[in-house]
């Protein structure tokens, strides 16, 4: 859909926004699987987790050519506890 986040940073913009919040949104609900992870940059993430909303904010971020509003969808089906 956009193509600006090269442009912009994606993390500042209003897309990077509205796709954190629902990230966010998502992590609260307990029916979506939102466990942190592992992560090998003990720098950033000293306990070695990285969060939900983090981890996939940094994939969209580095991903510039995915849709991000069709990411968090296909994220919604994939992580729905069932």
């Amino acid at each position: 859909m956009s193509t600006t986040k090269k442009k912009v940073n994606f993390f500042e913009s209003v897309e990077g926004e509205e796709i954190k919040q629902t990230l966010q949104r998502m992590a609260k609900d307990g029916t979506y699987n939102t466990k942190s992870s592992y992560s090998a940059n003990i720098v950033q993430h000293p306990d070695n987790l990285i969060s939900f909303v983090d981890k996939h904010m940094n994939y969209i971020n580095t991903h510039p050519s995915i849709d991000p509003y069709h990411y968090v969808s296909n994220l919604r089906l994939m992580t729905r506890i069932r």
